[in-house]
């Protein structure tokens, strides 16, 4: 048994085409051949078949053929249509049930395949939904099949008159998200944006066929969640409101036309709904009490995705690296609960969010906790994995040490002394604590501004090595101290004994030689078991470079150094404008 392809696949371009899963497999109902040009018989029955297996389009199955073209219309509920061409394409096999044997009475038989685009995700909501739209939209077919013989229409297109002539109808709904849609209608209609259902008639009056090939009917699922929310009713409310009035379409109504066929087509979607018991006005009505109301939906001109769409996207990548002073944190060094937003749905998408940071980890804990993205249901603890001090200790699958670097004794020495002489406060990085040598202003913004642990005051430069191995060392001054005298003095002193390198203006770090994110990265990525293909990282500084290059999509912020930008993929917004989470929204689903 070969499963047909929907017309919607038949019709797109090869790389559209390419991206459709079919989910289900034809749903089948039987009704008398002839409709009568009377109320029909009472008792009709209705029967369902379906096959056992699901059959895949991928682009291996794609083959045009260029004499194969049927020119169709295509029409959206903003009205206007356009002509497109038709083409054949190869489908695979599968083994399914046969058919029940027919009775001797000639039979009309509604063949309806429900698919979804392959960028939905795997979503229990709208894998139910898509099963439940393959009983009810043969159900709505029939309705609306018979009330077409017991009524009269002054606007209808008639192509589509006598039904009982035919054998079979075939219809395919496609539920998709915006970027699907937007992009047909692109490619079709010439407009560029989203739209929430699209009615693609393959439907040829001169060829008299045996089979009325009705054609597509696209919904994006992600414009129908947000009308659904506005209107106050479920998904599937919503989908089915919408099923109906790119049915409607495909038989010949268009509210564009005129008030008369605004009305008569209103009228329908009302009967349908109400006949079928569904809930909801139908969408022109909605429409109309949205305009009263002074509601309009949202139409975005840029490819970013939005907060509560991402469940309508399978992820890019299944990790995203991010750096935190500049990055995920703006120039006051808080979260914003824009940025929050996104990181918890991309969480719940199933992206692993690493941080990868110059901070301690208590730090960066005691940031996250302020956005609630703290703890076990967050996506940093004390047992997950993450980069820290530049890459100098690196956290495992279950929070545990895995690699560990530690700063040249005598380098230490010669800076804790430094110090001591000029009064330019220091701060050790052991582990978890931060150690310092005297009191200063600028030691306790380091706490209370950039969250890092409380600095421990210890005398002497003896005493502070003793307590604990250190990783890095963080001189705090002025952007002109920094600049003007302790880089360049500190660039010579260590020679190749350690690196000398910037997070942010007023501060300077001395860390081991070769000390870098990117070798963080590495050593984390090898211990996770995955590749750097299935990363994107985003920062800002120096010290991001080789996070950056390593990654597949680098992604720098515009408010970060130069040598950021030059080697990034992309240059988003600054981290004041919520960069990380245009970032997550534009490129990671």
């Amino acid at each position: 048994m070969l499963s047909r392809v929907s017309p919607l696949l038949r019709s797109s371009p090869p790389s559209m085409a390419a991206r459709v899963l079919s989910l289900t497999c034809p749903t089948v109902i039987h009704l008398p051949s002839t409709i009568p040009h009377q109320p029909p018989r009472p008792g009709w029955k209705v029967s369902m078949s379906c096959s056992e297996s699901v059959s895949v389009v991928g682009s291996r199955g794609f083959a045009s053929n260029d004499n194969s073209y049927i020119a169709r219309r295509f029409r959206s509920r903003n009205g206007s249509f356009a002509l497109a061409a038709a083409a054949k394409r190869e489908y695979r096999k599968f083994r399914g049930r046969r058919a029940a044997k027919k009775s001797k009475d000639k039979e009309l038989e509604l063949s309806v395949r429900i698919c979804l685009e392959e960028q939905l995700p795997e979503d229990p909501e709208i894998m139910d939904i898509a099963e439940m739209m393959r009983l009810n939209a043969p159900m709505a077919m029939k309705l609306a099949f018979e009330r077409l013989s017991d009524s009269e229409y002054k606007t209808r297109d008639a192509s589509i008159h006598d039904v009982g002539c035919f054998k079979t109808v075939e219809l395919s709904v496609l539920l998709c998200n915006d970027e699907f849609i937007r992009k047909l209608n692109k490619e079709w209609r010439d407009e560029d944006h989203a739209t929430d259902v699209l009615s693609m008639s393959q439907h040829i009056p001169e060829l008299k066929l045996p089979i009325l090939m009705m054609g597509d009917i696209v919904i994006s699922v992600e414009t129908a969640a947000r009308q659904a929310e506005e209107r106050g009713h479920t998904l599937i409310d919503e989908i089915r409101i919408l099923m109906v009035h790119g049915l409607l379409h495909l038989l010949g109504f268009d509210h564009e036309l005129s008030d008369e066929a605004e009305e008569e087509m209103e009228n329908e979607e009302e009967y349908l709904l109400n006949g079928l018991g569904w809930k909801g006005k139908g969408l022109i009505q909605s429409a109309c009490d949205a305009g009263a109301n002074g509601s309009t939906h949202l139409v975005y001109s840029d490819d970013r995705k939005r907060v509560g769409s991402l469940r309508f996207y399978k992820p890019k990548y299944g990790y995203i690296f991010c750096d935190m002073d500049g990055t995920l944190l703006n120039s006051r060094s808080q979260i914003s609960v824009s940025t929050a937003e996104a990181l918890k749905e991309a969480s719940s998408r199933g992206v692993k969010i690493v941080i990868a940071t110059g901070k301690s980890r208590p730090a960066v804990i005691r940031i996250l906790k302020t956005v609630n993205l703290a703890g076990s249901d967050g996506i940093v603890s004390e047992f997950s994995p993450g980069i820290f001090v530049q890459g100098l200790l690196v956290y495992g699958r279950h929070g545990q040490e895995i690699f560990r670097r530690n700063l040249n004794s005598n380098v230490c020495i010669e800076a804790l002394q430094y110090s001591i002489e000029h009064k330019i406060p220091i701060i050790a990085f052991s582990e978890d604590r931060c150690l310092t040598l005297f009191e200063h202003p600028l030691v306790d913004l380091l706490h209370t501004v950039y969250h890092e642990p409380k600095a421990e005051i210890i005398p002497s430069v003896k005493q502070l090595l003793a307590t604990g191995n250190v990783q890095k060392l963080l001189f705090l001054d002025t952007t002109e101290g920094v600049s003007g005298t302790l880089r360049p003095y500190w660039e010579e002193a260590v020679g190749d004994r350690a690196s000398v390198v910037q997070a942010v203006s007023d501060m300077l770090e001395i860390v081991p030689p070769g000390t870098s994110k990117g070798n963080g990265v590495r050593v984390l990525l090898d211990h996770l078991g995955i590749s750097a293909k299935e990363v994107m990282a985003i920062g800002d500084g120096e010290n991001d470079v080789e996070m950056l290059e390593l990654a597949s999509l680098g992604i720098a912020l515009s408010n970060g150094s130069e040598k950021a930008k030059a080697v990034a993929n992309v240059i988003g917004v600054s981290n004041d404008e919520d960069g990380v989470a245009d970032a997550i929204y534009r490129y990671a689903f």
